[in-house]
């Protein structure tokens, strides 16, 4: 078995991280069960492009008790949690090519490798595994029944490429759900991003001022898990409707020009590019710190801090780098402007991606079941996986709710009955 990891040697740490993740997955362990019987994706091959945690070692054992044959690579160079990989290729005999603080080319060598597995679905995280499939290896076109897309970045992508006519195969958008964005992007990623700040920095939170860049679910979910801690939520947004809903929300709103003097802390949760830009930098204030939690660093023009900054950066703490710039300023950017909530933190609560995961193991199926009846576009998660799922985690939750009586559904249905 080919496979590219940091070291074997650290299986037992990562399978105690597995295990100790799983107790939080019963949705995901109730369908591994039924998979390992049911076998559905028997003969199948897969390639799956996906942050390498401990939650997702979880999915890939299920989709492997289903029958796939599966290989893993990174979706992001400071994702992978290494003694998880090992695990993964010693105990569970999962080939992955995955290193934490792997550069560039070895990350595209990672994803290479995982093509080169010649699978029948995809799965991504960021769609950079399908869009290497789409430039550059076109004998796979024809042979990829379908793919699922994890994230918001991802998405934008994949339904520019069907926009533009590029798209060969099927797309389910799993970040679309409501059973992974209501709580992946808003309570996971609100809450992993604030602990990944906090381990890279041991600052306190409240008093803060924190600029929260984006108000989408991923930028409220911060917001909230901010102010809750006692930070002075300041959001800067394009999109008028959502600013609207965050001075609704109680957080002050501004542009990021206004924000730069003012914030402490900023964090990037957009999926755009040079969100963060020189313009800003100049104007922050002494020991300002600079993080991303959007997919992609792109959000942060680092390129545009390094050409101010008068000295070479500098690293200060584990995951913080120091910037001086010519007013003898320094900046602090944390985790080279990748995903600080995977980066210097441990990624989403095993909890919340326990929905998100089993959305993308039904949703396979489907994909599955489906093959040749789906055009090359992005597909919504059909609405009965997202009720199955939602039903399995409120049983899972021990809360019940109530049903609609007869009377009800009549009511419903009629549009006879008035004031």
């Amino acid at each position: 078995m080919k496979y590219d990891i940091k070291n074997i040697k650290l299986a037992f740490e990562g399978r105690k991280r597995i295990e100790w993740a799983n107790n939080d997955m019963p949705v995901l362990a109730h369908i591994r069960e039924a998979f390992s019987k049911k076998k559905p994706l028997r003969g199948i091959r897969m390639s799956a492009c996906l942050h390498v945690t401990a939650e997702t070692a979880n999915l890939v054992r299920t989709l492997k008790a289903g029958g796939a044959d599966v290989v893993l690579c990174a979706s992001n160079p400071l994702s992978t949690q290494d003694d998880v990989a090992a695990s993964l290729v010693y105990d569970y005999k999962i080939p992955v090519f995955a290193i934490k603080g792997e550069n560039n080319k070895t990350y595209y060598q990672h994803i290479k490798s995982a093509i080169g597995h010649k699978p029948n679905v995809t799965m991504d995280d960021g769609a950079d595994l399908v869009s290497e499939i789409l430039k550059r290896y076109p004998d796979l076109h024809g042979r990829i029944i379908g793919s699922m897309e994890e994230t918001t970045t991802g998405v934008v992508r994949l339904k520019a490429m069907e926009k533009s006519g590029v798209l060969k195969f099927p797309i389910i958008a799993v970040n679309d759900a409501e059973t992974k964005y209501l709580f992946d992007n808003r309570y996971g990623t609100g809450q992993s991003t604030l602990d990944g700040i906090i381990r890279a920095t041991d600052i306190l939170v409240a008093g803060k001022n924190f600029v929260v860049a984006g108000y989408g679910w991923c930028g409220k979910g911060f917001a909230m898990r901010a102010k809750g801690m006692g930070a002075n939520v300041i959001v800067t947004e394009v999109d008028s409707i959502k600013a609207i809903e965050a001075a609704m929300d109680g957080m002050r709103v501004m542009t990021m020009e206004e924000a730069a003097p003012i914030g402490d802390v900023f964090c990037t949760l957009t999926g755009n590019v040079s969100v963060l830009r020189p313009v800003h930098f100049r104007k922050m204030k002494k020991g300002a710190v600079i993080c991303n939690s959007g997919h992609f660093n792109v959000e942060i023009d680092i390129p545009g801090l390094m050409k101010l900054a008068k000295k070479v950066k500098r690293r200060v703490r584990n995951y913080v780098d120091e910037f001086v710039l010519s007013t003898n300023k320094s900046l602090f950017l944390l985790g080279d402007g990748r995903l600080i909530n995977l980066a210097a933190a441990e990624g989403h609560p095993a909890c919340v991606m326990d929905m998100s995961f089993a959305t993308q193991a039904l949703t396979t199926e489907y994909c599955v079941k489906n093959r040749g009846k789906l055009e090359a576009k992005v597909y919504q998660v059909p609405a009965n996986i997202e009720k199955n799922i939602a039903d399995m985690k409120l049983e899972s939750m021990g809360v019940r709710i109530d049903t609609l009586t007869l009377e009800q559904k009549k009511y419903l249905e009629s549009w006879h009955m008035g004031t």
